[in-house]
């Protein structure tokens, strides 16, 4: 009887050892999806499984790779348009998938979504219809590289209220916290602006009723944001991933430290930049506004006094560029005589390693407009090199100022097409109702196309919300246009109203991202495409004597609480950027994948969340009357990664030029064309893979099939054990 009960012990042991191993080895499966703020359909419940890391389990090493199936045109760019946004302002890189073992795989499945942390597979995004915006993707990116939701900290408690009678039957684990075990803050305090809190109204049962409220009430119109990367947000980034140096980021200056930055003074020129404060009236600079006593720095050039065409140099030090394009923004203000000038040259090596060379780039002449001004030049430098601005005094007798120069910001990044100044901004607002609009000038790209913007101080008409600003594009009849082709489809048109921060990596900046297409008709022109000839398809405007056509936009974009709180008005000043590229080259670039990754069936998912509308930031995609983004879509031909290089030096058979058309790898496995041979790639799950020339034997990790024979065993085991027991006791 003394074996038997130590046999009954021992099987008991064996068979809970076994489940608490199995519970260890397959965690509770686990996937961060997002409220969309845009989409506005009924909730759902979205999710496919991933597991949980501990945040921080961060094993992505730079440049991240990437695979982009064919997904929309347009979200194709927004991805790519947020990637730029992580080169600019942290240490993160990307580069298109090469066969790595390691990847991220952009999906168009239902509903924004992504895995958390580094899986060692290939593992989906997702950036579903209503999610392709720049914001968005840079939310499921970040999710990807670790990060989870801010009100999933440990102590969130002390800084939000959660409401959980009015959160969603069945999503209250949305909500949940984790310990300071599973997930760490990286010793920075709880951010309210991150890009990654839920907004008030997230899962909630009643339309008008929040689930999440800030404990200090000023911020319940603050959380949620979907405007971009908070500064919090990027230091936990650079802190998590130990770096941080940026990638397309050059230099910036707002003077406010006495060494300025590190330029210099012209030795051989007339007279000297000063740099001066804001202490004498009038003299405010750009930075801060004014705003701060004893604070606010600029350089300045007094042109009222000396003689005709004295002129003053600022250097900057020696920048060593990385890319073929740059962009010089800066502020200035010329408030002397309209013949003073700002010149801005390049210094550039001479080829013997000496930076010497001048060329002269571009002039900024006087006029009677004594406000602050942005600019922006653009640069084509390939080796180190320096810029200089040029202050010429033009007539000192006729002069009562001089020339101001602030918030100088240098970068790898194309300037922006067109950028519209909309002065005394607050007098807008008073002086207009939901409805009223305002156009801007007629901007040009480099296509030659005419391009504008239509600004809704109040929102549209038709818009239900309130307290929100409108904006909208339109094209412009030009010069050019009986040359230019039409329809003009595949443009992508990115709309940004610039957070006018001086440091550009702290901006957080409102863009909003669509593309041209066919599709995209309306009535009010017969069933026309929007895009066609201004002349053909729009009215006349007398104030730019040109036609405009219909717009497309969105009836709010950002509230008019958050434009004052942050830079947006800086000096009273709204200034918004347009660009309009075309973007057909992204329909070759994608390779051809399945839309799931393996997963187990009967797998238990967990932390799903649904798909919701984000009242917080009222950003839906409309046109003036009804039609449609997203239409008319055409399948594209399968590709495979494309690793051959040149062909042409080949006399290969044409059916051996694209061997992984059709795939021929199976089960999911990608087909990569190595010197046209196929090479398959084949999938991986947490407890099943694929192996095989093409992908196709399913085998399980050596671990989990342990745990399987030891749970076996040992249920045979205790199956042996309870039968002897009960025929002993039988007997007896």
């Amino acid at each position: 009887m003394i074996w038997m009960r130590l046999a009954c012990i021992i099987s008991f042991i064996l068979f809970f050892a076994h489940i608490a191993a199995v519970s260890l080895v397959m965690p509770f499966n686990h996937l961060i999806l997002c409220p969309s703020s845009v989409d506005g359909k009924t909730p759902e419940q979205r999710g496919t499984a991933g597991l949980l890391p501990l945040s921080g389990d961060v094993d992505f090493s730079f440049p991240l790779v990437y695979l982009s199936p064919p997904p929309p045109l347009n979200a194709k760019g927004a991805i790519l348009y947020a990637f730029e946004m992580f080169r600019l302002k942290s240490c993160v890189d990307f580069k298109p998938y090469e066969g790595e073992s390691s990847y991220i795989i952009f999906q168009e499945f239902s509903g924004c979504w992504s895995e958390v942390g580094d899986r060692h597979v290939g593992q989906n995004l997702s950036i579903g219809q209503g999610c392709d915006y720049k914001a968005i993707v840079e939310h499921e990116i970040l999710h990807a590289l670790g990060f989870y939701h801010e009100q999933s900290r440990t102590d969130r408690d002390d800084y939000v209220n959660i409401w959980w009678d009015e959160i969603l039957p069945g999503y209250q684990h949305n909500f949940n916290t984790y310990d300071d075990s599973f997930i760490t803050d990286l010793n920075t305090p709880y951010d309210y602006e991150s890009l990654m809190h839920y907004r008030p109204l997230s899962f909630n049962k009643n339309d008008s009723v929040p689930t999440i409220t800030a404990k200090i009430p000023e911020f319940n119109s603050i959380i949620g944001q979907r405007m971009d990367f908070s500064a919090i947000d990027l230091e936990r980034l650079n802190r998590m991933y130990n770096c941080t140096t940026t990638h397309t980021f050059l230099d910036h200056c707002d003077f406010e430290k006495a060494n300025i930055c590190g330029m210099i003074q012209g030795t051989r020129d007339d007279t000297d930049w000063v740099h001066e404060d804001d202490a004498q009236p009038g003299q405010a600079d750009h930075t801060l506004a004014g705003q701060c006593t004893g604070a606010g720095y600029f350089m300045y050039l007094n042109t009222s006094f000396g003689a005709a065409e004295e002129a003053a140099l600022l250097e900057s030090r020696i920048l060593y560029p990385k890319r073929k394009q740059q962009c010089l923004q800066f502020f200035y203000k010329m408030t002397g005589s309209p013949s003073d000038r700002l010149v801005v040259w390049i210094r550039r090596d001479d080829s013997t390693g000496i930076v010497r060379k001048l060329v002269k780039v571009k002039t900024f002449q006087g006029d009677f407009d004594h406000n602050w001004k942005i600019a922006h030049v653009t640069l084509r430098e390939e080796k180190k090199f320096r810029y200089l601005f040029q202050g010429t005094k033009g007539d000192p007798q006729n002069s009562s100022g001089g020339i101001y120069l602030d918030d100088i910001t240098l970068t790898e990044t194309p300037c922006p097409t067109g950028v519209w100044t909309v002065r005394n901004f607050s007098q807008v607002l008073q002086n207009t109702v939901k409805g009223d609009k305002l156009h801007s000038p007629r901007f040009y790209n480099s296509e030659g196309y005419g391009l504008g913007l239509t600004l809704y101080p109040q929102g549209r008409t038709s818009s239900g919300n309130s307290g929100y600003l409108g904006l909208s594009f339109h094209l412009c009849s030009g010069e050019n246009d009986a040359v230019l082709e039409w329809p003009v489809e595949n443009r992508q048109v990115i709309m940004t109203i610039l957070d006018q921060e001086a440091d550009v990596r702290k901006r957080m900046s409102s863009s909003m991202v669509f593309t041209t297409s066919k599709s995209q008709t309306s009535t009010a022109i017969n069933g026309s495409v929007i895009w066609d000839r201004p002349s053909v398809v729009g009215s006349y405007d007398n104030n730019c004597e040109c036609f405009r056509s219909i717009d497309w936009g969105w009836s709010a974009v950002i509230s008019h609480q958050m434009l004052k709180r942050r830079s947006f008005l800086k000096n009273d000043d709204l200034i918004i950027f347009v660009d309009f590229e075309d973007i057909t080259h992204l329909n070759q670039t994608e390779v051809q994948v399945q839309t799931s990754r393996l997963t187990p069936q009967g797998l238990v998912l967990h932390g799903q969340e649904q798909q919701t509308s984000e009242d917080s930031r009222k950003a839906s995609l409309e046109a003036a009357l009804p039609s449609s983004l997203g239409q008319g879509q055409h399948s594209r031909q399968k590709r495979s990664v494309d690793s051959t290089g040149p062909l042409e030096d080949h006399n290969w058979p044409q059916y051996f030029r694209d061997p992984c058309d059709p795939n021929p790898c199976q089960n999911e496995g990608i087909c990569v064309n190595v010197k046209g041979m196929v090479s398959c790639r084949c999938a991986s799950g947490p407890a099943f893979f694929y192996t095989g020339e093409r992908c196709q034997a399913l085998q399980l990790h050596s671990s989990v099939l342990g745990l399987l024979v030891g749970g076996v065993a040992s249920m045979i085991f205790l199956t042996f054990t309870i039968i002897s027991i009960l025929y002993q006791r039988s007997r007896q």
